[in-house]
């Protein structure tokens, strides 16, 4: 009896301990499958967080744009000197600036030239209510409107010969080169004064009896020039323009024995208009007065060099003896045309010098006083 009860209690105590090891060995498999699924889960969200992450790395300028966007609207809520309108464009150069202090002062620039903007279109609407309130004021005294065809008809003769004149001389004209390599040497405001001179001179050329053949050589094709020239212009009326734009260099396209390049630091002065050479003259603002540059490429490519006779035919005063591209396409214009040089350097502006040498103080006062408009408007 004792024999078989100890038997039949280490039978039991056997079932027991399989019991245990089998449920023992269930609850790992299932711990190990839960582990499998959980790492599963596990790859799965650190997939979705890779790509996401890939995601938001491909497009970091979107991204940028907006804080950035953000960032002005909350200056211009906060009171602070920005522009009301801002394009993705100048958000992209705000981007690329590193410093507070430097985004700062390009937002000023941006809304000192929105407000230039705004005042002008101001004028212009101010002007155009004054232009028919003058209009509907002879319309009640004479009874009938203004005719305008006939003015019509005359602007539109007017720039038919304009552009004639401009085709011949892109065929037979002496030729005017500006140098296009300074775009790495000026800021971007610079440069967009340089674009605004170089429209404005090409006006002038334009409108002249006996125009320049105009080249811009070293335009380059994905420079800042030629994209602010056709963002100004339209890429329309830029392709119509009668100049001649290339990225090839003038020696490329010139004799070197023709070329003169004009630089205030020349020491070389052009006593007299020669119409078989081509006058460079660099298309530079320079506001920084980088001086000795253009001189140094002349040097550098052995160009004849020469300046403008200011301190022989003027009492000079005050000021940098560095003229606007307008000015000097002026001078030239009118040198061309006359060869004098009293005539050519009337467009000097009066502030940086007394008159014309030769010229006694009375003189120059009774000068003053019976030619009062030309001095304060020429």
């Amino acid at each position: 009896m004792m024999f078989l009860r100890s038997r039949s209690l280490a039978l039991s105590c056997f079932r027991t301990s399989i019991r245990a090891f089998s449920s023992s060995r269930g609850a790992g498999k299932d711990a190990s499958e839960e582990s499998a699924l959980d790492l599963d889960a596990w790859k799965t969200v650190m997939r979705s967080q890779a790509l996401r992450e890939e995601s938001e790395s491909e497009s970091p300028s979107r991204s940028a744009l907006d804080d950035n966007r953000e960032l002005v609207e909350m200056w211009h809520q906060a009171g602070k000197f920005v522009p009301k309108n801002i394009t993705d464009e100048q958000l992209q150069d705000l981007t690329r600036l590193a410093t507070r202090s430097a985004k700062k002062k390009y937002l000023k620039f941006l809304a000192i030239k929105e407000s230039h903007k705004i005042s002008k279109k101001e004028k212009q609407e101010r002007k155009k209510s004054e232009r028919e309130a003058e209009t509907e004021n002879l319309k009640e005294e004479e009874g009938k409107l203004k005719n305008t065809f006939l003015l019509r008809f005359w602007s539109s003769s007017a720039d038919r010969v304009q552009s004639w004149r401009a085709a011949q001389a892109m065929r037979f004209g002496q030729p005017l080169v500006y140098d296009m390599s300074y775009e790495h040497h000026m800021t971007r405001r610079e440069m967009e004064n340089t674009v605004a001179q170089l429209m404005e001179s090409e006006g002038w050329n334009r409108r002249a009896a006996d125009p320049f053949h105009l080249h811009f050589c070293g335009l380059q094709p994905d420079g800042a020039y030629l994209h602010e020239l056709r963002r100004r212009y339209g890429s329309e009326t830029w392709d119509r323009l009668m100049i001649t734009a290339t990225e090839r260099t003038y020696l490329e396209v010139f004799p070197q024995q023709d070329l003169v390049y004009l630089t205030a630091d020349s020491k070389q002065v052009l006593q007299e208009f020669d119409h078989s050479k081509v006058y460079i003259i660099g298309a530079m603002v320079d506001r920084s007065i980088h001086s000795g540059v253009s001189l140094a490429n002349a040097k550098r490519l052995r160009l004849a060099t020469a300046r403008l006779p200011l301190d022989e035919h003027l009492d000079w005063e005050c000021g940098a003896k560095n003229l606007t591209l307008d000015q000097m396409m002026r001078i030239l214009i009118t040198l061309k045309h006359t060869g004098c040089w009293k005539k050519a350097l009337e467009f000097v502006p009066k502030r940086k010098h007394a008159g014309f040498t030769g010229v006694t103080k009375s003189q120059k006062k009774r000068n003053y006083t019976v030619y009062t408009p030309n001095y304060l408007f020429g």
